[in-house]
């Protein structure tokens, strides 16, 4: 079975969580690669990262001190069709990385992915409990199939991690 690789290396400023990756990434070998999956360009937008990139330039995340991984590696068209024990799995071994890592973000790309992790529901946006000394962020899903959110409040959840990993760098 073909996956993406984990982009993860010690000293990240964020990790940004996925539930899995999606049949289309996989199959090319890039992360968020769906024709109309909008990560890439509201990454940038949002000032996430400071240079426009595309899924074929998924690498080049870790230059900004980004890294990427998803709770569960197995490439599905839906997180639904992910079992429980893939999921718990997938909570240890994330929690083995996040606990070595120790980045200053973990952002979960998703409701989804975070209830799955931490087992309890939660709001988008910063929470209130950090991860292994991380500040938690809950975006919007950004793959073409969640249409119930909007560009513009997509957007606006990026805008907002964004501007935490700015406060976070100006204070050292």
């Amino acid at each position: 079975m073909r996956t993406l690789p984990d982009y993860l290396r010690k000293g990240m400023r964020m990790i940004l969580v996925g539930t899995n990756p999606g049949e289309r990434s996989a199959r090319v070998g890039h992360y968020y690669a769906g024709r109309e999956n909008p990560f890439w360009p509201v990454l940038y937008q949002s000032g996430v990262i400071p240079e426009p990139l595309t899924c074929r330039d998924d690498r080049r995340i870790l230059e900004f001190g980004i890294g990427m991984t998803d709770l569960v590696k197995r490439p599905v068209r839906a997180g639904e069709e992910i079992d429980r024990e893939e999921f718990a799995e997938g909570r240890v071994l994330l929690a083995q990385k996040l606990e070595d890592l120790r980045p200053r973000v973990v952002a979960f790309n998703g409701k989804l992915v975070y209830e799955k992790f931490m087992g309890r529901t939660c709001k988008l946006g910063l929470q209130k409990e950090k991860l292994y000394g991380a500040h938690v962020f809950v975006l919007p899903a950004n793959t073409g199939q969640n249409g119930e959110t909007s560009l513009a409040v997509k957007t606006r959840y990026f805008k907002k991690l964004a501007a935490l990993l700015r406060g976070l760098k100006e204070q050292g």
